[in-house]
């Protein structure tokens, strides 16, 4: 059983309840909605994908991407649609949407689109962490990160920042653990992503 969202915005009754108890078999937690109205006044509190109608009667489903974009909520769209074209879906992946599948829904699409919608989330979430990890050092930790990935050693480094090499590698210590790495391979692998 995994706890991951699935939020159903679409304004059709039986297409609501049939993937909701279709994701639901397949363990998915989902909540649906018969509006972008009824999604927007009560959203999720944590992340999830939203798989939502592209034709609804009160708000569309580019809208409420749209508003969704906007107040930066948590989350990855898949559109469902009867009625594509070219320009639409342009705009929708434009706005960042995951995948835009047609009705009628069918299911191993969906599941390969939520897929994919779960991994971008978690790859945000990382992200979301390492930035805040990264915040938590000091501006001198900051300095020792910043040329770790250089190859240079302790002595090298302490030269460069006007340190001793004992306080470089006691800064290194710190950050090590501050970023919950354990290795010096992981340290050096962290500081070149983040092109410290």
């Amino acid at each position: 059983m995994n706890d991951k969202l699935v939020c159903i915005v679409d304004d059709d009754l039986e297409v609501r309840d049939s993937l909701s108890l279709m994701l639901g078999l397949k363990g998915f937690d989902c909540r649906t909605y018969n509006s972008g109205n009824a999604f927007l006044s009560a959203p999720p509190t944590k992340p999830c994908c939203l798989i939502l109608d592209l034709k609804m009667g009160e708000m569309d489903g580019l809208t409420l991407q749209k508003k969704i974009n906007d107040i930066n909520l948590p989350l990855e769209i898949i559109f469902l649609t009867a009625f594509a074209d070219v320009s639409v879906m342009r705009a929708a992946f434009l706005n960042s949407a995951v995948d835009f599948l047609e009705k009628p829904v069918v299911m191993d699409k969906v599941l390969v689109a939520l897929d994919i919608a779960f991994a971008k989330l978690k790859l945000k979430k990382d992200a979301i962490e390492d930035d805040f990890l990264q915040d938590s050092l000091t501006p001198r930790e900051k300095e020792v990160f910043s040329v770790v990935s250089q190859g240079l050693t302790h002595r090298e480094i302490g030269n460069l920042l006007g340190i001793s090499p004992r306080t470089v590698e006691v800064h290194k210590g710190r950050i090590m653990e501050k970023l919950g790495v354990k290795t010096m391979a992981d340290l050096i692998k962290r500081s070149l992503k983040n092109g410290k």
